[in-house]
């Protein structure tokens, strides 16, 4: 059985990363690259830097492209942006990454994308029912998986709780401006999961961002009735998760080809 393989490339604010993933582990099968994001962030910067990562790895013929993006993706459309240049709202983003790279590529939000590999790969995996993972960093990202089954662009950051946006008090850039403590923090992460736990009721909750790692500080402090426990897969996640989702949605829509020729 040949080993199978797609690349997944993670954009962030500061770094644009890519590194090939064996799919059936969820492992690097080479040694991640990170090129800094461009000061001026525009679609044709990045897209050059994507080209870049794509040819740096040598890929089978056919494996999937995933990337992650820091945006809710439409149907491949970014509708809006906050951490990158403006000029980003409304980019068709497979169409931009296919001129650059003459390679089909699946888009998926970041949150979404570190979702999926969680459930896959982390600390989900297995998992049955609803997971809700969330990524505490500058904002506040959301992943919501029923079933294995991602629920896409859930931006469960920007509720509002208590007339302001979520993210704005309970993220940890909100933490790191107000020189709060742990326990301070925690008061505010709880009314945020109970919040969010009333409206979903998932089945586990897993906290992911790079603050995870100090998880012991923090997590004892919340209560919440489902299990709520630190992500695995760190900065690892979203290259993982956009690979692996590259693959499911290449897979998805060669079932639904067949379908339409099947009834033709």
């Amino acid at each position: 059985m040949s080993q199978r393989i797609a690349l997944g490339i993670d954009i962030g604010g500061s770094g644009i990363k890519g590194a090939p993933v064996d799919l059936d582990t969820g492992k690097f099968l080479q040694d991640r690259i990170r090129i800094p994001t461009p000061l001026h962030s525009t679609p044709e910067a990045v897209a050059k830097i994507i080209a870049e990562l794509v040819n740096s790895f040598h890929l089978p013929d056919g494996a999937p492209i995933g990337v992650a993006f820091p945006a809710p993706i439409d149907h491949g459309v970014v509708r809006f942006i906050a951490n990158l240049d403006k000029s980003w709202k409304g980019v068709n983003l497979p169409k931009l990454i296919k001129t650059a790279t003459g390679h089909d590529a699946v888009v998926v939000n970041d949150a979404d994308a570190a979702g999926f590999a969680e459930q896959r790969y982390g600390a989900a995996e297995g998992k049955e029912g609803t997971v809700l993972v969330v990524t505490l960093g500058t904002g506040i990202g959301s992943a919501l998986i029923v079933n294995g089954v991602l629920v896409p662009n859930t931006e469960l950051g920007h509720l509002e709780i208590d007339g302001h946006d979520a993210e704005s008090q309970a993220a940890d850039s909100a933490r790191e401006r107000e020189g709060l403590s742990m326990a301070q923090w925690a008061v505010r992460l709880q009314r945020y999961f109970e919040t969010v736990e009333m409206l979903l009721s998932p089945d586990l909750i897993v906290v992911g961002g790079g603050v995870s790692k100090q998880y012991k500080e923090f997590l004892p402090l919340l209560h919440t009735r489902a299990p709520i426990i630190p992500a695995k897969l760190f900065n690892q996640a979203g290259i993982v998760g956009a690979a692996a989702y590259a693959e499911a949605e290449q897979k998805h829509l060669k079932k639904l080809a067949k379908k339409k020729s099947k009834k033709s």
